[in-house]
């Protein structure tokens, strides 16, 4: 008899977790293909933004200006709105998993370092995302951009 009541119980907690790994799946699903959405458009942005200062970079490259100050310049203007929005986003995803934990039996503690790794990775990812178009923006032949007018 006491066996079947463990069994019992551990069949509801079993059930109770289901739903929750569900969800985990699901919501992971969801924020991969957001993370793809973004870097598309932070992509569009970028190319938007070389080709639209493809004169400027041919300047600057035939003055002098190196591959890491070209790809500097490009990347300081793409990535403000990407450090805006993480910041934004660090307070409201503290207050959701807080939230969230709250509805658990074992209670633990959010560490701090899980969101600055959440924000470095970000940051990471539109970095790398921008530095592609900023460095073919950058190793492009000079002379192409300022012949075309």
């Amino acid at each position: 008899m006491r066996w079947q009541q463990h069994q019992a119980l551990l069949q509801k907690f079993d059930e109770l977790y289901k739903n929750d790994l569900r969800q985990q799946t699901i919501l992971s699903v969801f924020a991969a293909l957001a993370i793809f959405v973004a870097c598309l458009g932070l992509f569009g942005l970028a190319s938007f933004t070389a080709t639209k200062r493809f004169k400027e970079i041919g300047v600057r490259k035939v003055v002098g200006a190196s591959i890491q100050s070209i790809v500097i310049l490009l990347s300081k203007d793409l990535l403000k709105p990407v450090l805006i929005a993480t910041f934004i986003a660090l307070p409201a995803g503290y207050w959701a998993m807080n939230k969230w934990l709250q509805n658990f039996a074992y209670k633990t503690t959010l560490s701090w370092w899980i969101f600055a790794f959440a924000a470095l990775i970000t940051f990471g990812i539109a970095l790398i995302t921008v530095s592609i178009k900023a460095i073919k923006a950058a190793i492009a032949n000079p002379v192409k951009s300022l012949r075309i007018e």
